[in-house]
């Protein structure tokens, strides 16, 4: 067996990794010490490199080491590290929240700052709550969710998923949430495009919250897409749908945002194709870059009003020690000023383009059984029989073995399950694009050949 590099056998000796089976490492899942990051690149301790086609899981926007990013994350750590921001307020604080709302779909009105993607999920399931508890409709107890729906990994935010890997082991702990069916496009019916899918499930929809709406606080949706539950995709009818159904049964709308928003789907935001705003939209990944942990959730007015009054038992007394980190708003301003210089959606559009010529003819493959694309996220379906939809067997981990033999051909792919899948940095280009494209091709075909 080949001698485990120095950082390597260190870290298996102190460190637990998060969404790891720490018994397969080092055999089966390999650890890739980095050194620095570069661009789209990855460069490991022995001058290796890897293309980062998945962005550090979905939060590297402008590329590693971003000079833009890091200059401004500098120079506010020489003003300002971090005040607390319960009676205490800073710059890039108010800022951030200035454009963000400025941003945002119309009629969002405030900002509460959180630190990661799954504490943004609970601050708006407890806003979206205690809301309705404050306007005194204490009937409203339970959140619906979609099948197949992901949105965080702490126990809120889990009780509003649906994939059994997470959810199975902690389920006594668990909410328990309604499920509608998901729009994805994937489960359409023969004869059915991607809308006439989505508006069944919209029909499903609208026949829960005829029985359940009294009930219901909150719909929370990924719109457009669900990515852990293996970016599987929806036409925007449906949110369109869903809005008009919260709003016709009292309900608030929840978008999750967290990996779709900040361009990944091609509009700054996924609702805004939809042309709907959400009641409470929940923010976190891209917002600074992929430099520091943050995230906010933007709130209707309707919905901080009903917080305000001299009980302070009608206040959401919900807090984190670093919310609103001046490092953190620095680095989310110094991201949103790249959207301003750089016109990064129309750019994206481009580069989407050329991926997508790439994605066509891969998806050639005998074994891939469904191709599909929302702006700069693309997915592939590895299936035994497309055909006949048969998956491979789980024991095989087709996925895992195409991982390790991307690695061997200088990329990072991390698949969900045995969908295959680029989200790179928005500053990937034409040679970068070449190399993606060549070693998926020639990772899937050294695991599933083909004449």
């Amino acid at each position: 067996m080949t001698a485990l590099p120095d950082l390597c056998r260190r870290d298996l000796a102190v460190l637990w990794h998060p969404c790891t089976q720490m018994r397969e490492h080092p055999g089966i899942m390999p650890l890739l010490p980095v050194a620095r990051g570069e661009g789209a690149w990855l460069i490991g301790q022995d001058g290796t490199r890897h293309l980062d086609a998945v962005s550090s899981w979905w939060t590297n926007l402008f590329g590693h080491a971003e000079p833009r990013i890091a200059t401004a994350i500098a120079q506010q750590a020489m003003t300002l590290e971090h005040v607390l921001l319960a009676g205490f307020t800073h710059e890039p604080a108010v800022r951030l929240a200035e454009r963000l709302l400025d941003l945002a779909p119309p009629g969002l009105a405030r900002v509460f700052y959180a630190d990661n993607g799954s504490a943004a999920v609970e601050v708006a399931l407890k806003m979206s709550f205690h809301a309705h508890r404050n306007r005194g409709d204490t009937r409203r107890t339970r959140f619906v969710t979609l099948s197949n729906s992901y949105h965080g990994e702490t126990l809120g935010a889990l009780s509003v998923g649906d994939i059994p890997l997470y959810r199975r082991t902690y389920a006594p702990l668990l909410l328990e949430p309604l499920f509608t069916p998901s729009p994805d496009a994937f489960n359409a019916l023969p004869g059915e495009d991607a809308e006439a899918c989505a508006l069944r499930c919209a029909d499903e929809l609208a026949t829960m919250l005829e029985q359940h709406g009294e009930t219901v606080c909150a719909l929370i949706v990924e719109p457009l897409v669900q990515c852990a539950g293996g970016m599987r995709m929806h036409h925007p009818a449906w949110l369109r749908r869903a809005r008009e159904l919260c709003d016709a049964h009292g309900v608030h709308l929840i978008a999750d945002e967290i990996a779709v928003g900040f361009g990944r789907t091609g509009t700054m935001f996924a609702c805004e194709q939809a042309g709907i705003a959400p009641d409470l939209m929940c923010l976190s990944k891209g917002i600074t870059g992929g430099f520091m942990p943050l995230a906010a959730v933007l709130a209707s007015p309707t919905i901080y009003e009903t917080f305000l009054d001299d009980s302070r038992e009608r206040a959401f007394l919900h807090s984190h020690s670093y919310s609103g980190n001046p490092l953190a708003c620095a680095a989310a301003l110094a991201t949103l000023g790249i959207f301003d210089s750089d016109d990064v959606l129309a750019r994206n559009a481009v580069t989407a383009d050329k991926l997508a010529s790439h994605g066509r003819r891969i998806a050639q493959h005998p074994n891939i059984a469904d191709y599909r694309q929302s702006g700069m996220i693309f997915a592939f379906e590895l299936m035994a029989d497309p055909a006949a939809l048969t998956p491979f067997p789980t024991s095989e981990r087709i996925g895992l073995q195409i991982y390790r033999a991307a690695l061997r051909h200088g990329l990072v792919l991390r698949p969900l399950g045995d969908v295959l899948y680029w989200m790179p940095p928005y500053c990937i280009n034409d040679d970068d694009i070449a190399h993606l494209a060549t070693a998926t091709q020639a990772a899937i075909q050294e695991v599933l050949p083909c004449a």
